[in-house]
């Protein structure tokens, strides 16, 4: 059995800490429970991310947003008991309960793992859309690795970043890539000369920096169906095809992948009244944002309001598309499922964090 204590947390504390807690499990599931140890509810990262969508203060209990209506099994479970609720439901990990204290979690993955037939197994869904990979940048942040290569080229163990982002796409069935290239876009073309892969792979040469937005504009009337886009030095560990789900059932033109960050301000935070005299004072306050990750769906048409051979971001085109009044969605991910490469010590950390 596994050390429950990781995937357990009180019903009474921070929606924040609950997330954190989440994290650190790394199974995006944890349980519940009251003052007396008995399990009270689950969350998932779904969860969380229907209460952001809400709104909700993160500072609230976590009691106010778990699930109290959940599939669970008794110690005594016979394996049957196990795969109707997993077949049958959408259900990802079952609490294993004796006098209403957590004693195991099965999880899915595991529990088919060399057990049953592969059809009766949930694959990842596929959605086999275009991706758009933005590998034009010069990577200052990385100074002084990109002196030599390529941001969308260092290395983490044996693999190149872009290389790392392209097959977690392919893990949900996306191996149509577009490469959009300027600094040193000989160094990267080279690599992929010699690349072996199943992936197919075009490139757009921006022949001046179009920005993280502009080099788009050469796939109008290209591509004909929804497409991710990425920049080349992130890395999303979520399931891209509820990002895509949440996409089309909102009928969005343009969704942007959002993370959670929590900051806590090293010093006490003065708030004044208009002639000058102390309001409040906060002793280390802590705020929670929705930050922009790098990672976004576009639908096709929107294609057009982007200009011809001119910088352009990404910031631009979301600006113009709300002054147009188009439907622009945010898809929130929990802090620890954003990996920003382009930074030199979130580098450092990704290296231990992939484990390639």
């Amino acid at each position: 059995m596994r050390e429950i204590s990781f995937y357990k947390i009180r019903e009474e504390i921070p929606i924040r800490n609950a997330v954190k807690k989440i994290d650190d499990g790394g199974i995006g599931f944890i349980v519940c429970v009251n003052q007396n140890d008995e399990v009270t509810g689950i969350l998932t990262d779904g969860d969380f991310r229907r209460a952001i969508l809400r709104g909700i203060d993160l500072q609230q209990q976590v009691c106010n947003i778990m699930n109290k209506s959940f599939y669970f099994l008794e110690f005594d479970y016979v394996e049957e008991e196990a795969k109707k609720i997993f077949i049958g439901t959408v259900a990802k990990y079952i609490p294993v309960l004796k006098n209403k204290k957590l004693i195991d979690i099965i999880i899915k993955e595991e529990f088919f793992k060399g057990k049953f037939k592969e059809k009766d197994i949930t694959k990842k869904s596929q959605i086999k859309l275009p991706v758009v990979i933005m590998a034009g940048g010069k990577g200052t942040r990385l100074d002084p690795f990109t002196r030599i290569l390529p941001k969308a080229l260092i290395p983490i163990d044996d693999k190149p970043i872009i290389e790392i982002i392209m097959d977690k796409f392919a893990e949900f069935g996306m191996t149509n890539f577009y490469i959009s290239v300027n600094h040193k876009s000989k160094m990267i073309k080279a690599f992929f000369e010699e690349y072996d892969s199943n992936y197919n792979i075009s490139f757009i040469d921006e022949n001046i920096p179009l920005g993280t937005a502009g080099g788009l504009k050469y796939l109008e009337n290209r591509i004909d169906t929804p497409f991710f886009v990425s920049n080349c030095d992130i890395i999303i560990q979520c399931d891209y095809s509820k990002i895509y789900k949440f996409h089309k059932k909102a009928k969005f033109d343009l969704t942007l992948v959002s993370s959670i960050q929590h900051y806590i301000i090293p010093y006490g935070v003065c708030r004044l009244e208009n002639d000058g005299c102390l309001k409040t004072i906060k002793e280390k306050p802590e705020y929670d944002f929705l930050v922009n990750t790098g990672m976004y769906i576009l639908n096709p048409d929107i294609l057009q309001f982007i200009p011809k051979d001119k910088s352009y971001d990404m910031t631009d085109l979301v600006e113009c598309l709300k002054e147009k009044k188009k439907k622009i969605g945010v898809y929130p991910i929990s802090e620890k499922s954003w990996i920003d490469i382009g930074q030199l010590e979130e580098y450092k950390k990704a290296i231990n964090i992939l484990k390639i």
